[in-house]
């Protein structure tokens, strides 16, 4: 998956837009301003694509035992987020895409029921 599926894949979630919030080498994706998807750009085009995704803790812990290209978020909180290293070809497009579709429903997840009420009706 390169950059440009990988973003619009993201981009196409209900409400989700792209920002820099943080400098200019860190995409992060966003659903009603919390964060879904983030990927470090120069990492990227340095070859060591990678994607940090939230995942549920236990799965968190358990797509990291199976998995040695899924490791705990790179400067997230690491009960709550992983990092995919897509560089090591371990995990194919349609996983990413389901780990992707995961991170944002666990934000989703997270927000008040009238958020959520908002996110269905749009």
């Amino acid at each position: 998956m390169d950059l440009e599926q990988l973003r619009h894949y993201c981009l196409n979630k209900k409400a989700a837009i792209e920002a820099f919030p943080f400098d200019a080498d860190t995409l992060v994706f966003k659903v009603k301003g919390k964060l879904f998807a983030l990927i470090a750009l120069k990492r990227w085009e340095a070859g060591e694509a990678a994607i940090n995704l939230k995942a549920d803790p236990e799965y968190a812990e358990t797509l990291r035992a199976e998995y040695n290209s899924i490791r705990p978020g790179y400067h997230m909180n690491k009960k709550h987020w992983n990092t995919v290293h897509l560089h090591e070809g371990e995990v194919d497009v349609t996983f990413v895409t389901t780990l992707i579709d995961h991170s944002y429903d666990m934000v989703v997840k997270g927000m008040s029921k009238k958020i959520q009420a908002e996110l269905k009706s749009e």
